[in-house]
């Protein structure tokens, strides 16, 4: 891995920034250790603070309407961008047709760019052309790695002596990731060794040292290398306890993740991730969300492995109801409920820690 961080980034998010499809630069602004990261460039909220709109409180990272604001911008600062990082995370992970021409400009700008949609730049004859003569590189993050490299589901991870927690959600783009960060970032204030497992590219792209890009890999692998990755960390580090980001749900009709994580990550409890105000699946009308009651028996029939904890994603809901549905939650499935992006992970790790051997 290079030394991080990498260099200073400008973030595109146009049209997505503060929706589920902007998850990415939503990960990026919060948190990441791969970039400095300088803006973030999505013309509807030009002029504004990036974590006053993400969440109420702001982060000194400023919205510009186009990338070249951004860019001269950060010129003119002396903190020049080196990197132009695609934040957009639209369903199905294919490029929108409107980013092209602004990745062209950010290569004829000289800025590496970093993609993490299933559209592979780096085989794009037109930007590989442009990259030469501008002199910068292009990576694409979700590109599989060769089937040579990759694991098949071996049994090491019975050697694994951490706690494993896994986050999943009852939906795809719920949180999941900030979530599983939050608890191991938690876990470390209170003076529990702890390393997360990144499953898909925004992870990478912040940085975290063990993990996976999932959804990129041929399925025969996708259990191998979840194993491996959560054995070389436990290998490598000998942790008190490995987080492993889920991804999709189990019962997203276009996402249904979570399956291998429970079968090749082997969990010995989970948190679930929930947004109480969605009602149907994300992206998909007419697909009502399964109760949260339903969807906690589906995991632990899976796992035979407890659910011990709900998170809240307070998409939807006001301030003053964030603690009123949580309460609810308790009520309703008889397992504590938090919301760690607005109150921190310190409630939650203290029910965690009672589970370490």
């Amino acid at each position: 891995m290079n030394a991080l961080p990498e260099g200073n980034a400008i973030v595109y998010c146009e049209g997505a920034f503060n929706t589920p499809n902007g998850k990415t630069a939503h990960g990026l602004i919060r948190f990441t250790n791969r970039y400095r990261v300088l803006s973030v460039v999505d013309s509807r909220y030009a002029g504004r603070d990036a974590g006053d709109i993400l969440d109420g409180k702001g982060n000194g990272i400023p919205v510009f309407g186009s990338l070249k604001q951004a860019f001269t911008e950060a010129d003119s600062h002396t903190r020049p961008a080196t990197h132009f990082v695609v934040g957009l995370a639209p369903d199905g992970g294919r490029l929108p047709p409107t980013a092209r021409q602004n990745i062209k400009n950010a290569i004829s700008y000289g800025l590496n760019v970093d993609c993490g949609l299933h559209d592979y730049l780096a085989e794009d004859p037109e930007m590989m052309e442009l990259a030469a003569q501008y002199g910068v590189k292009i990576r694409d993050i979700r590109k599989p790695p060769r089937i040579q490299k990759l694991h098949f589901f071996s049994g090491k991870i019975e050697a694994v002596q951490a706690l494993k927690i896994a986050v999943l959600g009852t939906d795809s783009a719920i949180g999941k990731r900030t979530t599983a960060w939050l608890i191991v970032k938690g876990l470390r204030e209170q003076g529990v060794s702890a390393e997360m497992i990144g499953t898909g590219q925004t992870a990478w792209m912040q940085g975290f040292k063990y993990g996976i890009i999932m959804d990129s890999l041929v399925n025969d692998f996708v259990a191998g290398e979840i194993e491996h990755a959560v054995w070389t960390a436990w290998n490598q580090e000998k942790p008190d306890v490995i987080v492993i980001e889920g991804q999709g749900s189990l019962m997203n009709p276009a996402y249904p993740g979570g399956f291998e994580i429970l079968a090749a990550g082997r969990p010995d409890i989970i948190v679930l991730q929930h947004a109480p105000a969605r009602l149907e699946y994300d992206g998909f009308p007419g697909y009502p969300l399964q109760p949260l009651a339903q969807q906690i028996q589906a995991i632990e029939l899976l796992s035979a492995k407890p659910v011990v904890a709900v998170t809240v994603n307070h998409e939807g809901l006001s301030a003053d109801q964030i603690a009123p549905v949580c309460d609810a939650i308790e009520k309703e499935v008889g397992l504590p409920a938090f919301d760690v992006l607005k109150d921190g992970a310190g409630a939650i790790v203290k029910v965690l820690k009672s589970y370490l051997r």
